[in-house]
């Protein structure tokens, strides 16, 4: 099997980048960043753990739910989970994450990197007391880079055109998935169910 383990070989493979590609990221927000963020109700989190491996979760809220400090930082809440903690407990072992905003209807992205820590300041989780609940911590981000990412992807994927959407039944239900994956047996719990139980301790 051929692989590739220097960066000499993969730029051999790839020309590099340039033009754009490279002046249009960022050390900070400006307007359009800003009004991409207010405009999110999704972005995907990724962090890094001690062991070396990268972990990404999805965080949704009402969109503006990420909050911005200034145009260096910006504040995610922590809504109750599973409390499996993966993306807090990689936080403390490794600071660095990166987010990716979307928009619906719209191709672009929006990438964030830098550096996070955890926040349980009263003033700072008071910020989100308009919602539902007080989140119990607040990731902030320390930006160090910020840079638009162009429509490719999206266009590909076609994620926000009706034709590639699918029925919830091309699958079988969440329940019955992890019954499966953990050999249980019994009666698997209804996609109303889940998503019943789900929204009584959405936040």
């Amino acid at each position: 099997m051929q692989t590739i383990d220097t960066k000499e070989q993969l730029r051999q493979l790839y020309p590099p980048a340039k033009g754009r590609a490279l002046t249009k990221q960022l050390p900070s927000l400006d307007k359009h960043s800003r009004r991409f963020i207010e405009l999110s109700p999704f972005v995907v989190l990724a962090t890094k753990g001690a062991d070396g491996l990268a972990d990404a979760t999805p965080r949704g809220g009402t969109p503006g739910f990420v909050q911005i400090e200034d145009d260096k930082t910006i504040l995610l809440p922590d809504w109750p989970g599973n409390n499996r903690l993966d993306s807090l407990e990689n936080i403390i072992d490794n600071p660095g994450i990166g987010l990716l905003f979307m928009v619906p209807g719209v191709n672009e992205t929006l990438r964030l990197n830098g550096r996070a820590e955890i926040v349980i300041a009263d003033d700072i989780r008071e910020r989100f007391d308009g919602e539902v609940r007080r989140p119990k911590a607040v990731i902030r981000l320390h930006i160090e880079e910020a840079y638009l990412h162009c429509a490719k992807a999206l266009m590909r994927s076609h994620l926000w055109d009706d034709k590639a959407r699918n029925e919830r039944a091309v699958l079988p239900t969440m329940g019955q998935m992890i019954n499966d994956q953990t050999n249980t047996t019994g009666a698997a719990e209804s996609q109303e169910e889940m998503e019943k139980r789900y929204a009584e301790v959405l936040y």
